[in-house]
């Protein structure tokens, strides 16, 4: 099937669905959008996106329009809220809502964002069969959600777990500045570049991966205090202090699973060399 007559639909166009919505239109896809708020749907628009108003709280907005499911892949980027005190119940009570919902449209497959968080602190690297443990409340959240999702048999399905992710928007340095935090400053961090998660998206559109779970996360793991020293200098920031004396806690996210099946080299694989290209305060 040629690109132009593949409709993506993108449930969440924030940070990181906006511009993998730019990207497959400028490719040649057609792509359907959602947003939670009214007035970003004219912005949707102009940017050429076929806007939709969805809201899942936990049962999807009576006035949305169905059609939005009408599509052959459903990028599915709706991350659990930290926020949300019940999110272990809540975050899957919204996904089940998305399957009801598109149940009955020509939906074909979804491709799931979930998170590294998924992994427990085993202080070494980790592959994808080791989720699980240990975790946080939204590690667990999304643990359920990718059962569910691998559970039920109507639609194709993929999983992404990407790590921390960054860009000049979303600038590392400002994560943790002038913090005292009672970890240690030797653990190892684990980040992803925005272009890097696009580009990767789109190379699993292009060549029909499915069925799979993959970790998606750069080649090098700096320690937290070099690369978050370096980040925060970078800003004019103050440099977050770390315990010394805290044990460690930390995982290694290995993405060799992914680099082989797609043939991937990544854009920015250190972290570090990534953040002497973002802009600071000017």
């Amino acid at each position: 099937m040629k690109k132009e007559d593949q409709s993506i639909s993108i449930l969440g166009c924030g940070w990181l669905g906006l511009p993998l919505a730019e990207q497959l239109l400028a490719q040649g896809y057609r792509v359907k959008g959602s947003t939670t708020s009214a007035d970003k749907i004219k912005f949707l628009k102009e940017k050429g996106i076929q806007p939709y108003l969805i809201k899942l709280n936990p049962e999807i907005n009576p006035d949305y329009q169905p059609d939005f499911f009408d599509s052959q892949v459903l990028f599915l980027n709706i991350p659990p809220s930290r926020k949300q005190a019940d999110v272990v119940d809540f975050y899957p009570q919204q996904i089940r809502e998305v399957l009801n919902v598109a149940e009955s449209s020509s939906l074909e497959k979804i491709l799931f964002i979930s998170s590294t968080s998924v992994y427990p602190n085993l202080n070494r690297e980790v592959r994808e069969e080791e989720a699980g443990g240990e975790i946080s409340k939204s590690g667990q959240a999304l643990m359920e959600v990718e059962q569910i999702l691998l559970a039920q048999d109507r639609f194709q399905i993929s999983i992404l777990r990407f790590c921390g992710l960054f860009d000049d928007e979303r600038n590392p340095g400002r994560f943790l500045a002038g913090k005292n935090l009672n970890t240690n400053g030797k653990d190892r961090i684990n980040l992803i570049h925005q272009e890097d998660c696009i580009r990767i998206i789109a190379q699993f559109l292009e060549k029909e991966i499915w069925g799979e779970t993959f970790n998606a996360c750069a080649d090098q793991h700096p320690e937290k205090d070099i690369f978050y020293r370096k980040a925060t200098q970078k800003l004019g920031l103050e440099a977050p202090l770390f315990d010394a004396d805290a044990p460690h806690a930390h995982k290694i996210i290995s993405s060799e699973k992914l680099k082989k099946r797609l043939g991937y080299t990544f854009i920015h694989p250190d972290p570090e060399q990534a953040i002497d290209g973002i802009k600071g305060n000017d």
